[in-house]
């Protein structure tokens, strides 16, 4: 392995490609695991794709993020809504 962490691989005759063991155990990609693939400029990228259970909770805690906050703003979101909606039946009442 390279100090960048390059292998070098076989592609097979159904174009898979084994990604080497200490690579796997260092992104932590098990058998089962989803993984992005993407074309660059002349090459290819595999990415580990984040599980579920990964993602829970992932922004709490953030600036600007989780989900208290996100509830928070959608329930004010409706409050100003409503409130919209109450001056408008009150126009069309007047009329």
């Amino acid at each position: 392995m390279t100090a960048g962490g390059e292998r070098i691989a076989k592609v097979g005759l159904k174009g898979q490609v084994v990604v080497p063991k200490e690579i796997r155990d260092r992104l932590g990609i098990k058998p089962g695991d989803r993984v992005s693939i993407s074309q660059g400029e002349g090459d290819v990228r595999v990415r580990r794709l984040l599980t579920l259970d990964e993602l829970v909770g992932i922004l709490e805690g953030a600036p600007g993020g989780g989900t208290q906050e996100l509830e928070g703003l959608r329930r004010e979101d409706r409050e100003l809504e409503e409130a919209k909606w109450q001056r408008f039946e009150q126009w069309l009442n007047r009329s």
